[in-house]
């Protein structure tokens, strides 16, 4: 059994002297690491850091101090847009016009209606926060109430009131005659275009037509009722009229509602707002999705790279096809939610919906817009990203969201004038164009496509320059590595 014991001992004694060796190799080789490295980790206050904790302390307070410049600077673009808003109501402009005993055959009647309304207008402007009241004269469009819906249409005013021609002959005649078909609401017509801005228009606008429609009543009723009844007390018959048409002594008057394009349905909302937005992200991001699949041209891997102008040529042309396809993906979501595309177009002076500005074609129409808004909004953001590089890269991404969402998700006609170059931004003409393929509203499309075409052509002119940039860029610090 001892001699068992020994030959066990020594079966294994090898095996341990492995170990130890290999013990001490590696403390060696540690203690040889940890004497490069001056010993273990240190403290942060030790003064080893002191250099480092100067540059650090510098470098984050520059940091700080550019984001904190850039957040006031930028973002300060989405708040002001709002800023003067009651100042510049007055800018929203509303037609009164009053064709009271003005047409054939009505006018040898003395107008009552006509006067009360257009003094009621006036009698509202204010200074500052109210809608821009102008009383119009009907021979201004021909003494013809569809040239002033036309008006309304062709966005020369925001909204109209139209007095009708007979709106006193017929009430007069309902209380001398007892017309007991006498119909308030056609005295006077409120027109107005929903599609052509709705958060504008709902917020501003009708609200302050609503009141207005309030205001005339409540005063033209209290007239009326006083010479109605000061007529019958010397005419029993008024009485008797009048329990024949009650409509003719209150309201008396009404005004009838003619949203010319109403916007609907609700999910076309994303095509025109918010959604865009992701329009302009899907451009961003693309650009590092395909950056590495190009550079396979010019990294040698089993062959010799390729010419870099013809790497710029194709990474313009698969960029653009690409945006091409991209696109399309985009605007078939608004089919596949059933936005309206194939409706017909419609006479500008009437009450349609769903109406589209080009039927069958107002598809292949919308997709195009989405098309060219891509390239200008994309081809923009990869050539600044191959200027500016990363981390830069994200300011521009947030700078060329808010600036493009703060003249289109919001009237440029309500902002101060500073946001007027808004009009030549992308996404305001991708908004601007979209309103008229989808709400058949007046259109603007080929100053729309004229320049977002323009931004293209721009973009492609510094696509190039930019590539060399980044290729002299990287080449600069590839030499400072080594």
């Amino acid at each position: 059994m001892p001699r068992s014991s020994d030959d066990d001992t020594l079966q294994f004694e090898p095996e341990h002297n492995d170990q130890r060796q290999q013990n001490e190799a590696d403390g060696g080789e540690s203690g040889k690491k940890e004497e490069q490295n001056g010993g273990g980790p240190i403290g942060f206050w030790n003064k080893e850091l002191r250099a480092v904790r100067l540059d650090v302390f510098k470098n984050w307070g520059i940091t700080t101090l550019i984001l904190c410049t850039f957040i006031l600077a930028v973002l300060s673009l989405y708040w002001a847009v709002l800023f003067h808003v009651e100042d510049n109501l007055s800018s929203l402009v509303v037609f009164v016009v009053d064709f009271d005993g003005q047409v054939t055959p009505y006018t040898d009647v003395t107008p009552v209606v006509g006067p009360m309304i257009v003094q009621t207008a006036q009698s509202l402007l204010a200074p500052s926060g109210t809608v821009g009241w102008q009383s119009q004269p009907a021979s201004v469009f021909g003494f013809d109430p569809m040239a002033v819906r036309q008006a309304v249409y062709d966005e020369k005013a925001w909204a109209a009131i139209i007095i009708n021609a007979n709106a006193t002959a017929l009430l007069q005649d309902a209380v001398n005659n007892g017309n007991s078909s006498y119909d308030p609401m056609g005295v006077a017509q409120v027109v107005y275009v929903e599609a052509r801005d709705e958060n504008t228009l709902d917020n501003y606008v009708v609200p302050q037509l609503q009141q207005f429609q309030i205001q005339v009543t409540t005063s033209f009723g209290r007239m009326w009722a006083n010479q109605v009844l000061s007529r019958a007390s010397t005419d029993p018959s008024i009485l008797t009229n009048i329990q024949s048409a009650p409509q003719a002594f209150s309201p008396a008057i009404g005004f009838s509602i003619f949203n010319l394009r109403p916007f609907f349905p609700q999910t076309a909302t994303p095509a025109i707002t918010i959604g865009l937005i992701y329009l302009i992200i899907i451009a961003f991001f693309s650009f590092t999705f395909y950056l590495p699949i190009h550079m396979k041209y010019i990294e040698p891997q089993g062959h010799r790279p390729l010419k870099f102008y013809q790497l710029i040529i194709w990474r313009w042309l698969a960029t653009v096809t690409a945006y091409l396809f991209l696109s399309l993906s985009y605007s078939l979501i608004s089919l596949a939610f059933q936005i309206p595309f194939s409706s017909t177009p419609s006479s500008p002076t009437e009450v349609v919906n769903p109406t589209t500005a080009y039927h069958y074609g107002s598809f292949p129409v919308y997709w195009m817009v989405n098309y060219v808004g891509m390239i200008a909004l994309g081809l923009a953001c990869e050539n600044v990203a191959m200027v500016v590089g990363m981390p830069w890269t994200a300011f521009w991404l947030i700078f060329w969201v808010i600036s493009n969402v703060s003249t289109s998700f919001y009237s440029i006609t309500l902002a101060p004038r500073f946001y007027f170059w808004g009009y030549a931004w992308p996404l305001h003409n991708i908004v601007d164009a979209s309103r008229r393929i989808l709400f058949d509203v007046h259109s603007r499309i080929g100053l729309n496509f004229g320049i977002l075409f323009a931004w293209c052509a721009v973009n492609t002119a510094f696509f190039p320059l930019c590539c060399y940039f980044m290729r002299w860029k990287t080449m600069r610090e590839e030499k400072k590595a080594s």
